[in-house]
């Protein structure tokens, strides 16, 4: 794969200022597909130092020119969709009508949302007697993870840049070929110079730079729950804005009026897309006690149809692939039944997890209380809607969830008692205008939409 040997700093591919890399590694075939540099404090600092003079005059471009690039940038990402979906796939694994459809396709639709949002947000209010001007925070440090490589960066990068901030972007080291594409993308859609810069690396070195780094006003970051509280104590101690989409341990609650089948269906595709690496997959099916025994029959059938090295991929590397088989055997060791999958490897070569449905999973045990990240599904059974919703909210976590019923009107009545800060009511469609991020321990701050937008501004009010 084509793979750049410097970074991407003041609009221009300059050498590392270090020589170690960082092997990119197939997951689906365990072979190194490319290199790229280990980025050090040194090239953090060079990159902020670029946005951070480049940030005044961004700041100051009016909006319709902002939305303008943006627009420009979303054009150069459909156009370059192939050879996206064809790098996600070759560093992440996804299958790929998967890269195509979703890690290519979903990035263009929000960065075309925030094309839109860029010309037409009220960047100047009138209240009362007050103007209030909403306004860009400054330089931004977005440390994105590898399991969408860039939707991830577009969903934090599209935003920063509609605000009138300069980015700083240190992406997964598993998957940084997507990311230095976009890069290129950056500089054909005509930002300026240091706008955007990429720094390529390790999180405990360059990540954790840019996080530390005096002049980064806003760290916007999303992986697990364990690094965000270490970047939330790292911005608190420096009263800096942070932005943290973290861990999730979704219910997907089946209410005894609900089509059973389809919600069986629809929740075993969910958490088996991008092979269970999704933080908002409804991992936790909740199904009343009377249809439970026919839930665990359909969800049986249902993962038979997911399989490995065809409709699921393999997950990110060796390090998941024994995290996730671990989970597995810690569910049977705790007493859950497995009706389809295991922890053996289904394949010889690549980091593959077999499908996996357990039965008999109760709220204490480890599978329904920790967020696992791969393609494993529990079933936890419920007496009445009570039990649900003590069932439903009982995670340190909060993110997303799933509520099926006979009609809209009941799911909603259910979901508003959620804990959680997104819920698909009767399989609702994915909104890329719709704030996405969540309760409790899931983080701070949303992304997408407005909502998302606002994460990037600081407000000023001016009385007369």
């Amino acid at each position: 794969m084509k793979a750049h040997d410097g970074m991407y700093i003041g609009g221009a591919w300059r050498p590392a200022a270090g020589t170690d890399t960082v092997a990119v590694v197939n997951p689906a075939d365990e072979q190194v597909i490319a290199h790229v540099p280990a980025g050090t404090a040194e090239d953090i600092d060079a990159a902020v130092r670029a946005a951070r003079a480049a940030f005044p005059g961004w700041a100051a471009t009016p909006p319709a020119e902002r939305a303008a690039r943006i627009g420009a940038l979303r054009d150069v990402l459909a156009a370059r969709k192939d050879e996206i979906a064809e790098t996600v796939t070759a560093e992440l694994g996804s299958p790929l009508p998967m890269s195509q459809m979703v890690h290519a396709g979903v990035p263009v639709l929000v960065a075309g949302s925030y094309a839109e949002l860029a010309a037409t947000y009220a960047f100047e209010q009138r209240h009362g007697n007050s103007t209030v001007f909403l306004e860009p925070v400054g330089v931004v440090g977005a440390i994105t993870p590898w399991n969408y490589p860039l939707h991830q960066i577009v969903a934090k990068v599209a935003p920063a840049l509609a605000a009138g901030c300069t980015v700083v972007l240190k992406p997964a080291e598993d998957t940084p070929l997507t990311a230095q594409l976009f890069a290129e993308a950056t500089e054909e859609a005509g930002l300026p110079a240091g706008v955007f810069n990429l720094v390529t690396g390790l999180g405990p070195v360059a990540g954790q730079a840019l996080a530390e780094h005096e002049d980064v006003d806003l760290v916007s970051f999303t992986g697990s729950t364990a690094v965000g509280r270490q970047i939330g104590a790292t911005a608190g101690g420096a009263i800096k804005r942070v932005a943290l989409e973290l861990g999730g341990k979704s219910a997907n609650v089946i209410l005894p009026s609900a089509d059973l089948a389809k919600a069986v269906n629809v929740g075993i595709a969910n958490v088996m897309s991008n092979s269970g690496q999704t933080c908002s997959a409804w991992t936790r099916m909740l199904v009343d006690a009377e249809r439970y025994e026919e839930a665990v029959a359909l969800a049986a059938a249902a993962v038979a149809k997911y399989v490995p090295g065809e409709r699921v991929g393999p997950l990110v590397n060796a390090k998941q692939q024994a995290r996730v088989r671990g989970y597995i055997e810690k569910g049977i060791e705790e007493g859950a039944r497995v009706v389809a999958g295991g922890p053996e490897a289904p394949l010889a070569t690549g980091y593959y997890v077999s499908p996996t449905v357990f039965a008999d999973v109760t709220p204490e045990m480890t599978i329904a209380q920790e967020e696992i990240f791969g393609p494993v599904v529990s079933l936890l059974k419920y007496e009445d809607e009570a039990d649900a919703l003590r069932i439903a909210n009982g995670t340190v976590y909060g993110l997303a969830g799933a509520v099926w019923a006979g009609d809209d009107a009941e799911a909603v009545a259910f979901a508003r008692r959620m804990d959680t800060g997104q819920v698909d009511i009767n399989g609702g469609r994915f909104n890329p205008l719709a704030p996405f991020g969540g309760y409790k321990q899931s983080g701070v701050g949303r992304e997408l939409g407005e909502h998302g937008l606002t994460e990037y501004l600081q407000t000023k009010s001016l009385q007369f």
